[in-house]
């Protein structure tokens, strides 16, 4: 390593033998990873003279993501932390304490490797008497941890590690997993080498981000991409015919106000949406390996296909999370426009440019040579790309480090919905029993509401509810568990809600399940011109009335506590 008087002198040559009379600092530090501070006069000549950054370096494309991905991070632990305790915590609609127990019976009793193994969470090693706490404890660290990385736009292994670790432990109790987790347990594992085992500093001199980290972000945009066009082209024959996007934005699981409009646009637009979704998914990947303009290309254009998802539909961050990869397609020169209010930034990657032309670049740290294996475990996924057979969404390994990815390669034609209703009536027999309806927070249920945008957020139990619409309550078990709790006024379940019928009021005697056809209003309709969203038809009962003394011999046998227990 040159000594400091060296580089100094180094540096100030070479910059005056490209600029003439540059301006740099005497003292440059190349001990440990510290950050090196910029003289006014530099600063100014910068402004000034405009000396431009070079290509190929990703200085700034760190923080970048970094700063993304901690972002995607925070979002879900909020979303944890605002909804765990009702579905997986103490009362929850499927308690992750009784999960573990069975993983523990399953395994021999014991917690050890192979309940890790099986489901890697730190909640094995936490007291199980108030899982609550557990829950609120991992989200708020992990809400916290992200923060931090989110405004300094720095992290080292050890937070990032911290950060995989406390959303694994989530993930894997959660026990209905969602393709969105995956992707961002893959995500924020790249992360982690991205960054320097200690320094949080932005810019460490000691750890240049290494350009096998940014081709792993490259391609796992590639994956996600292909995974998801593939799947179309063999799955749904709308997608070959091209009329899949005549039902997307009324069927997809929660529509948000601009899907109305979407899904009234004329046949033609619908056909070129289809093109273009094949285009970006099936052919712009490629533009990946076709040198640094193409790339950027990809990125440019990759970027722009999220934005407008997330405009049209409220898909939780999975949109905002597949815009990470993508930014990995752009160098620093690419992205300096974003650091324009922050001259430090700029002015150091300048030094650490000028530095490396100077052949003082610092050897790359043997310890972050694990990365390679990435390629090892890539091999069952290009696999699965190939195969006839192609499986979405699905990890080859518990850690979920490499997955397959893929959304929508079926495509709902009609939009059912399962509404529950109560009474306070004894029979539930008869025309003249009034059934009042409870509301979701998001998804579709009285027809003048406006749907939601929440997007990056979401309502998991929405989610759910849309899935179970598509199967039998004997198949989704937790919709009468819902009934059961709705019965007694928990307070936990209508937490998720958005309206009671019965606050303040007696307890329902009755609920029941009914199945609805949903369809958007047409413009000029008179419902429309009621102010009505959507209209619907009814289809029959999705599980017919049920009462308190009813359900006791079906949540008995399941084990789950009776309603009012608690």
């Amino acid at each position: 390593m040159a000594s400091s008087s060296e580089s100094s002198e180094n540096s100030e040559s070479f910059l005056r033998k490209r600029r003439g009379d540059a301006l740099v600092s005497d003292s440059l530090s190349h001990d440990s990873c510290s950050e090196t501070v910029q003289d006014e006069d530099s600063t100014k000549y910068d402004k000034k003279v405009g000396v431009s950054l070079q290509t190929g370096t990703y200085w700034l494309t760190r923080i970048v993501l970094l700063r993304a991905i901690a972002f995607i991070y925070f979002v879900a632990f909020t979303v944890a932390y605002n909804q765990n305790k009702q579905l997986i915590g103490e009362k929850g609609l499927m308690p992750c304490k009784d999960y573990l127990r069975s993983v523990k019976r399953y395994v021999g009793g014991k917690i050890g490797f192979a309940a890790l193994a099986y489901t890697p969470s730190v909640l094995w090693f936490m007291d199980w008497n108030d899982m609550d706490a557990n829950l609120d404890g991992i989200a708020l660290a992990g809400m916290a941890l992200s923060g931090f990385v989110l405004i300094m736009g720095s992290a080292n292994m050890i937070i990032m590690g911290v950060l995989w670790i406390l959303y694994h432990s989530i993930v894997n109790v959660g026990q209905l997993c969602a393709g969105w987790e995956s992707q961002l347990l893959e995500s924020g594992f790249l992360g982690i080498f991205l960054c320097p085992l200690w320094s949080l500093s932005p810019m460490p001199r000691c750890c240049p981000p290494s350009l096998v980290s940014i081709w792993t972000f490259r391609w796992l945009i590639v994956r996600i991409m292909l995974g998801a066009g593939l799947i179309k082209i063999r799955g749904d024959r709308c997608w070959r015919e091209l009329t899949c996007m005549d039902y997307h934005y009324e069927t997809q699981p929660v529509p948000n106000p601009m899907s109305y409009y979407m899904h009234r646009s004329p046949w033609w637009f619908h056909r070129f949406e289809t093109l273009s979704n094949h285009f970006i998914e099936l052919v712009v990947p490629f533009f990946t390996f076709m040198g640094r303009r193409m790339c950027m290309l990809n990125g440019v254009l990759q970027i722009l296909f999220q934005v407008v998802l997330i405009i049209s539909g409220n898909l939780s961050f999975l949109n905002w999370l597949t815009i990470v990869p993508s930014l990995a397609c752009f160098d620093d020169a690419a992205l300096a426009f974003l650091f324009r209010r922050s001259g430090r930034a700029r002015q150091t990657l300048l030094q650490i440019q000028t530095e490396e032309a100077s052949g003082l670049k610092p050897p790359p740290s043997k310890g972050l040579y694990i990365k390679y294996k990435k390629t090892y475990l890539s091999v069952p996924v290009v696999m699965n790309l190939l195969s006839s057979r192609q499986m979405m969404n699905t990890s080859f390994d518990p850690l979920r480090i490499v997955n397959t990815y893929g959304a929508f390669g079926s495509v709902t034609k009609e939009r059912t919905e399962v509404v529950f209703q109560g009474t306070l009536s004894v029979n539930h027999t008869g025309e003249e029993v009034l059934w009042e309806e409870y509301e979701f927070l998001c998804k579709p249920g009285a027809l003048d509401r406006r749907p939601c945008l929440i997007s990056p957020y979401h309502y998991r139990l929405d989610w759910l509810m849309w899935f179970a619409a598509f199967q039998t309550y004997e198949q989704s078990e937790w919709v009468i568990h819902i009934a059961g709790r709705l019965l007694a006024n928990d307070s936990t379940i209508l937490s998720l809600m958005g309206h009671n019928p019965f606050q303040n009021r007696e307890k329902p005697r009755w609920i029941r399940g009914e199945h609805f056809r949903y369809k958007f209003t047409r413009s000029g309709s008179s419902s429309a011109g009621q102010g009505k969203w959507w209209v619907r038809k009814r289809i029959g009962p999705f599980f017919p009335p049920v009462n308190l003394d009813s359900l006791r011999s079906y949540f008995q046998s399941r084990s789950w506590p009776l309603p009012g227990s608690y």
